[in-house]
């Protein structure tokens, strides 16, 4: 898994891409990502300008000071490309098996976000002993690596804007779903007194061909994916991917950032049936288009 992906990241560098994301999983069989930090670090030993995202480093299951700990030697070791997403996660077994009490998934979240950056400053951290600890090494980037909150309901995306943090949607959310989320968003954000850019960033699954018959077959495949694993989606994948010939998707960029103001766009490029010929004519594809729409 590590070479395959380190090698993805390369690739993906050499196009001239922004960033290279991983989400974490837990108890998904051989496809799970449990510790995406440490599969950054094999991507940041042969990498050396493309940013390191994660998509949902999950704080509620994590010790806060080894957690910071943890993003501030991958920032190190990466010449500060850390772009950390953190999240709550929402699996009941996976608290179960880690100890957590689901009901409490929130306040640690925001407890421990909090301890990290403390850490991440060089602010002396009381240890249960009582005695005062520094973190080192601290993070390249100061005071802190980006952070976005992945925040896939009302009370977490609210919880982002309050933090003055960007919010990081459901990659199965439809474009009238973000608009309005995205709004809720910046209420909260400007009602706790914060200012200024921030960034906004969507996850979709994508994928760009000028060749009718295997955009059908890619949307077959996603639809298949929508019936039987991502029970959360919201509606027909049409809402909710990018997948269709050059005009359409230069089209559906343009619309994306007409509506959100999209500043990062996270592309999910491995489809099922897809082969790494056709994923990677269609991320140069996204490449031009991007710059074009």
């Amino acid at each position: 898994m590590g070479s395959e992906l380190a090698a993805q990241a390369e690739i993906a560098e050499s196009m001239g891409f922004h960033s290279f994301w991983l989400p974490e999983n837990h108890f998904g069989g051989a496809a799970s990502i449990p510790s995406p930090l440490m599969l950054l670090a094999g991507v940041a030993s042969r990498t050396s300008r493309i940013g390191l995202g994660s998509t949902s480093y999950l704080l509620p299951i994590r010790h806060p000071l080894a957690a910071a700990e943890e993003v501030a030697v991958l920032d190190r070791m990466s010449d500060g490309r850390v772009i950390l997403g953190v999240g709550r996660g929402f699996q009941p077994a996976m608290f179960t098996a880690y100890g957590v009490d689901p009901k409490e998934k929130r306040k640690r979240f925001k407890a421990n976000l909090a301890l990290m950056i403390d850490a991440w400053q060089g602010q002396p951290i009381a240890s249960h002993e009582g005695d005062d600890v520094i973190l080192a090494p601290l993070p390249v980037q100061q005071p802190h690596p980006p952070i976005w909150v992945a925040a896939f309901g009302p009370l977490a995306l609210k919880q982002a804007g309050g933090l003055g943090l960007p919010y990081l949607a459901s990659p199965v959310e439809t474009l009238s779903s973000l608009e309005a989320n995205y709004a809720r968003h910046a209420q909260a954000f400007t009602e706790a007194g914060h200012s200024g850019e921030v960034a906004v960033p969507v996850m979709r699954t994508l994928f760009v061909s000028n060749r009718p018959a295997r955009v059908r077959a890619v949307k077959e495949v996603l639809a298949g994916e929508a019936r039987h694993r991502m029970r959360d989606a919201e509606a027909d994948p049409e809402d909710w991917t990018i997948v269709g010939d050059h005009a359409y998707v230069k089209d559906r960029l343009a619309q994306y950032r007409e509506s959100v103001g999209v500043t990062h766009l996270i592309a999910r490029g491995r489809i099922g049936g897809v082969d790494d010929d056709e994923q990677l004519a269609s991320l140069e594809a996204l490449r031009v288009l991007a710059g074009d729409a």
